[in-house]
């Protein structure tokens, strides 16, 4: 979930090399044997095993292509290594992106893919982040959703018998959880992306409209420090700090993990993506997830469900119709959609796709449950100036670690997102 950023210069850069790739053949598309090459750039490293399942039975069933699939992530620089490719004319063919502004970004080199089969099965939240001028530039990889993972067994041991769905709700459970002498948060707030982007994107989400606020923001007609949704976004983070753990900020994703897991906390701010390692540490605790409320609106039990990223074609690839098969194939083949929930894990942002609770696990069957029923808000980081997500953790660790006030921090968000959106 760590986000990668890219600056347009760069890209534009790449777009100097562009000419060359299909006259030098630095990334051949051909082989000896007549078969055609489709090269696919992706970071989930998580899934890297299950897709050479999916590349033979693929190749199998297409004697004439060859998927020649990479793989850069978790500790790598995805983001850097993309980039790298394309300055040095080996452009994939297929490869990974975020929405919004990441998308904007990379615009033109992104086939457009409205006309494809499967854009009509695509889930209306899983379409937006990908779509421009009424065009749709990309196939959504997976939704993931977040909010507080809780522990129904530590619930019920505290006498907690309704979930908290409202932070005077929130705060009580906290307060019943900490005189039964378990830590109610487990706090991970050494994690940028934990901070800067899904802790700050709940006052992001639940403004009346987070588009045009972010509008606002980058016009300067609006600001951080009289936003009353920020002020009540600073109510929740108090609230976790205050029935928290030891140390919040030195305290990492597998150590907060590790705490709720084992049962040392009750509550986390993660998402369905922790299912795999809680399960290895122990996969009898009874899970769900709760909303993260910053007031007392009883329609507040919603979660925050996104599109993490995104498959997409280069429009200059000399090989797209077969890439765009190779997509249409992934989401449409009994082959492709099983890998999607077995092998994957992925909650699907299609329609007719369904997990079950073997396949998803109680997070992800959550998550999903809440995608159908439509109580879900938005993820926006991707729409937040490039660099602006660190610049958020950086300025709330500061907060956090008593080095500035509520003002200050509020005036490091402005200064910061004024003179990185005029870039």
């Amino acid at each position: 979930m760590k986000k990668w950023f890219i600056s347009k210069p760069a890209i534009r850069l790449a777009a100097l090399f562009t000419c060359f790739t299909l006259l030098i053949g630095c990334n051949s598309n051909s082989n000896a044997d007549g078969k055609k090459t489709i090269h696919i750039f992706q970071f989930k490293v998580e899934i890297a095993e299950a897709l050479k399942h999916v590349q033979a039975e693929y190749e199998k069933t297409h004697p004439g292509i060859k998927l020649d699939i990479q793989t850069v992530g978790g500790g790598s620089d995805y983001g850097a290594s993309l980039r790298a490719k394309f300055a040095a004319s080996k452009e994939p063919d297929i490869f990974n992106i975020g929405g919004y502004s990441e998308m904007n970004m990379w615009q033109e080199y992104l086939e457009d893919l409205s006309n494809e089969p499967w854009v009509k099965d695509v889930k209306d939240l899983a379409k937006e982040p990908m779509t421009k001028d009424g065009k749709l530039y990309g196939q959504p990889m997976n939704l993931e959703g977040y909010g507080f993972i809780y522990n129904k067994q530590l619930f019920k041991k505290a006498g907690i018998e309704e979930r908290p769905v409202t932070i005077s709700q929130l705060e009580e459970a906290a307060k019943k959880l900490q005189a039964a002498g378990i830590t109610p948060f487990a706090n991970g707030y050494q994690e940028a992306f934990v901070l800067g982007n899904h802790n700050i994107n709940v006052a992001f989400a639940d403004q009346k409209d987070p588009a045009t606020f972010i509008n606002a923001l980058n016009d300067k007609s609006e600001n951080f420090t009289d936003n009353p949704v920020m002020g009540e976004w600073l109510d929740l983070l108090n609230l976790t700090l205050k029935y928290g753990n030891k140390n919040p900020l030195t305290t990492d994703y597998n150590t907060q993990v590790t705490m709720f897991a084992t049962g040392k906390a009750a509550m986390m701010q993660q998402g369905n993506w922790t299912q795999v390692q809680i399960d290895g540490i122990n996969p009898k605790l009874e899970l769900g997830i709760l909303p993260m409320p910053i007031n007392n609106d009883a329609d507040g039990d919603k979660l925050f469900v996104g599109v993490p990223n995104n498959w997409v074609v280069n429009k200059n690839s000399p090989v797209k119709a077969e890439a765009k098969e190779f997509l249409n194939w992934l989401v449409t083949s009994d082959t492709g959609r099983t890998s999607m929930t077995k092998d994957f894990k992925f909650i699907p942002a299609f329609k007719s796709i369904k997990g079950t609770d073997q396949d998803l696990g109680q997070l992800g069957m959550e998550v999903q449950k809440y995608t159908d029923e439509g109580k879900t808000l938005t993820w926006n980081w991707f729409r937040f100036p490039n660099g602006m997500s660190p610049e958020f953790a950086s300025a709330i660790q500061a907060y956090i670690g008593g080095k500035v006030d509520q003002e200050g921090m509020f005036e490091q968000f402005q200064q910061n997102w004024n003179n990185l959106s005029v870039r």
